[in-house]
């Protein structure tokens, strides 16, 4: 099997626990805090190490501890990051999560260093090696996931974007993309249908296959869709499991979906392997990670 290349963000995540997410001005008395890795890109690439698939990261880190925790992540689970450069002038991203008594959570993201990610690296034939599959996320910049999907594509190597936060794509980008996975609010924004159940996250899905070669829609406790460009859309319900949280779970969906990709599965089988790995992922006590 071939390796994942994730271009994306890291963060030093602080997650809060509460009864509920407060209202403008309203205090309201935590029951606990953990401090944790972060990123949707940094969380990706652990998800498909985890799964099997061997990893190559491309992100940025300040010069500070956290950054240092970071990398030591990475490191930990045999992620190679000889792409992830320090910034000595930007702090390290970091995000702060609010989780409610029923395992929802609100979040704020600080990007500081992966606003600085070196595009120029994405030039050096050493990064591509054995890659079969580029993975990004938009919580980096349009430019630096456009520079590493340029390079993807003149090597023959798949692109798989988790358009997340959903923002408008320039054509370039669209062109790039082999792989569009999107949840109901990102479908919605880039599709115009709401997406309240399967029917209408098949609809979405429908609709943007249009557009991508093929596209994903997950649609959380209802399940998800999916539909290969002039094909019809599949669905699939969520699997029944006592929900605990709900923080990371389309991050290990995108790692256990690529993987099984790379790992020569259908489409739809790999899409019913991450949807059982998020399920599980929802269904246990997060770990926090000091």
């Amino acid at each position: 099997m071939g390796k994942i290349l994730v271009t994306g963000s890291l963060h030093y995540d602080i997650v809060i626990h509460a009864h509920h997410r407060p209202e403008k001005g309203e205090t309201v008395i935590g029951s606990g805090c953990s401090y944790k890795f972060g990123g949707k890109g940094g969380n990706q690439a652990v998800a498909a190490a985890k799964a099997g698939a061997r990893v190559g990261f491309v992100g940025a880190v300040g010069a500070d501890t956290q950054g240092e925790f970071l990398r030591a992540v990475l490191d930990e689970n045999g992620i190679d990051n000889r792409f992830v450069t320090v910034n000595e002038s930007v702090a390290s991203g970091m995000s702060v999560a609010l989780m409610d008594a029923e395992g929802d959570y609100g979040a704020v993201v600080v990007s500081n260093a992966n606003n600085h990610i070196d595009v120029a690296q994405f030039n050096d034939d050493q990064l591509w090696q054995q890659v079969e599959m580029l993975l990004l996320q938009n919580e980096v910049s349009e430019a630096v996931n456009l520079s590493a999907a340029k390079q993807a594509k003149q090597r023959g190597i798949r692109v798989c974007l988790n358009a997340a936060p959903a923002r408008a794509l320039c054509a370039e980008m669209q062109y790039a993309v082999d792989l569009l996975v999107v949840n109901g609010v990102e479908a919605r924004d880039l599709s115009g249908i709401p997406v309240n159940n399967l029917s209408d996250a098949c609809m979405a899905a429908e609709l943007l296959s249009q557009h991508y070669p093929a596209v994903i829609v997950t649609a959380g406790e209802h399940g998800v869709a999916w539909c290969e460009a002039g094909d019809r859309s599949q669905s699939m319900p969520a699997e029944k499991v006592e929900l605990v949280s709900t923080h990371g779970a389309g991050d290990c969906f995108m790692g256990t979906l690529c993987t099984s990709i790379l790992q020569r599965e259908s489409l739809g089988s790999s899409v019913a392997k991450a949807n059982r790995a998020a399920a599980a992922h929802v269904s246990r006590k997060p770990t926090a990670i000091n």
